[in-house]
């Protein structure tokens, strides 16, 4: 687990010097602390008949496996294939015993020369072999290519910005922008698309000119031509039937699989334990796999309704696990400029706190650890599925569809609390009118489209060309549309949500803290398997991941399976009443505030004196346009310590 960073390019003036790549490595140390390593070519030229490329290669090193010889970049025999990579390929012992079969020879026991000898067999084929978390850097001098690739579900983040004559790319924004010159202009669509999903979707960046590659894609620089292409897709356009048992067969083999391949470490390993069904589930077979106790970790919140550490307890105890408890109380104010240097593109799901103290606490104890991300999305976990499966009974049964969407329930008053059940309801129905997506999008956005607008000063709107922010979601769920529509949801999320909200989360939260995090249910021949499943093995009525329960019912206490679903959350409403208060009148509310330049500062006045005097729950709006402004004021100079 590291950090990568580097640049090719064809013209010497834009020449990225050793100094500059040490400047991008030392953006990414917190990634990789144990070592360090770069390569260097400088850009050649061949009597006025071309040039062969410069090329800068840098690595940052978390060391995991192989803690002797396994520093980056790495190379083949004769050198001319140079790899540097962010992850870990879990099925890197069985290719590296084929590659042996025929006929390469290996100097280290490490993953990332494995990647060397498999690009050498395959070419860029090479990465629909590999079962892990990456983002790769491969330089072909041969061929004189630079390939980038990024694994299936984006669990590894991976920039790059292409101008005329320069590549650059780095596992964090915040390392490109330490090469002199890289312009700072928001984009405005990456605004309008962090204010419907609060985060800013790939390929797109807050920053013009820079770009995200998608989640199972590889891009090769060549000539200075740049083409992004698709490696894998997620197979879930087809239904296939299973015999109940011999599915749940299946998903006890492919868990354990998968869980038995991510315990390989050279170093301590552990596992976050919420106490929820996905990551109880996974401490388990990892206690079956191990011949100590496990070591889990589990975070506390003084607010009771935030609050899962008893349930984390109990399996705890029913497992016989090394468990490690944590209290802490979240203090908004100090931990919110942490948050934004290091989330250096706005992202402001609220649940990155939780995330980062546990991440904190847990780094003390162990270097890598497990966690039941993916789970909600592969086995119809969230709440909100069973609003889609109630939508779609509505949608056949038309009168009882008018009359759940009529006005008068509309206006009936909702709570103010976050997780009322009335504020619940007028989220559901006022939007039930609407297609299948479009309701969808309004169920998850934070600012719906009557609020973007009523926030956005004119002169913002007219920036945005009539962009439809909806379109992220829309063209993905058009690939699941012919399945039921749990499942079209769910693979939607899977594809967007999941990569782009969870997986940067929980990547940033870790890495900031130098701790590698692993999720077994990500295992892509897991993934694929679920999502060939028919809803009703997954969901029936009330009941939610239907065939975990009946795979797994032996292995939890009884209490796990039938405990309600809390999330990972703070009290934002609370905050921004008491400890918030004085930061988002000094910061938000500020008359040179950066964001109004976009927004109308009389719009979010409305919304802080709603929230504060009680009338409305604004705390999830307030809290994205108050990550978005420090954001701005953090990133958008050149004193960041970053230059």
């Amino acid at each position: 687990m590291c950090g990568i960073a580097g640049s090719i390019w064809t013209s010497p003036k834009l020449a990225i010097n050793p100094d500059i790549l040490r400047k991008m490595m030392a953006a990414l140390r917190h990634r990789g602390p144990d070592d360090e390593g770069e390569l260097f070519q400088d850009c050649t030229l061949h009597n006025g008949n071309g040039s062969t490329p410069g090329v800068a290669l840098g690595f940052r090193r978390l060391s995991i496996i192989d803690l002797q010889t396994g520093n980056q970049p790495l190379g083949n025999e004769d050198g001319s294939i140079q790899v540097i990579f962010n992850g870990e390929i879990y099925n890197f012992v069985e290719l590296r015993n084929r590659l042996k079969r025929s006929g390469h020879q290996f100097r280290t026991e490490s993953d990332t020369e494995t990647i060397v000898h498999l690009y050498e067999e395959e070419g860029t084929d090479c990465f629909k072999q590999l079962n892990g978390m990456f983002s790769i850097a491969i330089w072909d001098q041969r061929k004189q290519q630079l390939i980038l690739a990024r694994d299936r579900f984006g669990q590894k983040p991976l920039f790059y910005r292409h101008e005329n004559g320069r590549l650059i790319f780095a596992s964090e924004l915040k390392s490109i922008l330490a090469v002199p010159g890289i312009p700072r202009q928001v984009d405005p669509q990456a605004v309008d698309l962090y204010l419907t999903y609060q985060y800013v979707p790939h390929p797109h960046c807050i920053l013009e000119g820079i770009s995200k590659l998608p989640p199972g894609h590889f891009a090769v620089y060549e000539n200075d031509q740049l083409h992004v292409q698709s490696y894998w897709q997620l197979p879930g356009t087809r239904e296939v039937s299973w015999d109940p048992q011999e599915a749940q067969q299946r998903v006890i083999d492919l868990l354990r699989s998968s869980v038995q391949l991510r315990m390989q470490s050279d170093v301590p390993l552990g596992a976050f334990l919420s106490g929820g069904i996905d990551s109880s589930l996974l401490v388990a077979l990892m206690q079956q796999e191990s011949s100590a106790p496990v070591k889990t970790f589990a975070i506390g919140f003084p607010v009771a309704e935030y609050d899962e550490t008893n349930y984390a307890r109990q399996v705890a105890d029913h497992l016989g696990t090394e468990h490690h408890e944590f209290q802490v109380k979240p203090d908004a104010v100090e931990i919110l400029p942490k948050l934004v240097w290091h989330y250096d593109e706005p992202m402001s799901d609220s649940s990155a706190i939780p995330t980062w103290y546990v991440a904190q606490q847990t780094r003390q104890h162990v270097t890598v650890a497990l966690s039941g991300d993916g789970g909600d999305e592969l086995f119809a976990g969230y709440p909100r599925y069973q609003a889609v499966r109630l939508a779609g009974w509505f949608d056949r049964v038309q009168p009882m569809k008018r009359l759940a969407a009529a006005k008068f329930w509309q206006k009936l008053p909702g709570s103010t609390r976050y997780k009322s059940r009335a504020r619940r309801w007028k989220r559901f129905v006022e939007p039930l009118n609407k297609d299948p997506i479009d309701r969808y999008l309004e169920w998850i956005t934070i600012f719906t489209e009557s609020q973007r607008l009523s926030l956005y000063n004119d002169e913002f709107y007219q920036q945005l060309r009539d962009a439809d922010s909806g379109w992220f979601l829309q063209s993905v769920w058009q690939q699941y549309q012919q399945r039921d529509p749990v499942t079209a949801m769910s693979l939607t999320d899977l594809s967007t949500y999941l990569p782009c909200d969870l997986m940067t989360k929980v990547d940033i939260a870790t890495m900031a803290h130098s701790l590698e995090c692993r999720q077994p249910f990500l295992d892509y021949r897991l993934v694929e398997f679920a999502a060939s499943l028919p809803i009703d093995l997954k969901l029936r009525l009330k009941q939610s991941k239907l065939l975990l329960r009946k795979a797994f019912s032996e292995m939890l206490p009884s209490q796990i399976w039938t405990r309600k679903k809390m999330g990972f959350g703070v009290p934002l409403d609370h905050w921004f009443r008491n400890e918030l208060k004085p930061l988002t009148q000094d910061v938000l509310l500020h008359p040179e505030a950066r964001c109004h330049e976009f927004f109308q500062a009389s719009t979010i006045q409305e919304l802080v004196q709603q929230h504060e005097t009680g009338q409305r729950d604004h705390s999830q709006r307030l809290w994205s346009l108050l990550f978005l402004e420090m954001w701005m004021r953090e990133w958008l100079s050149n004193d960041n310590g970053v230059t």
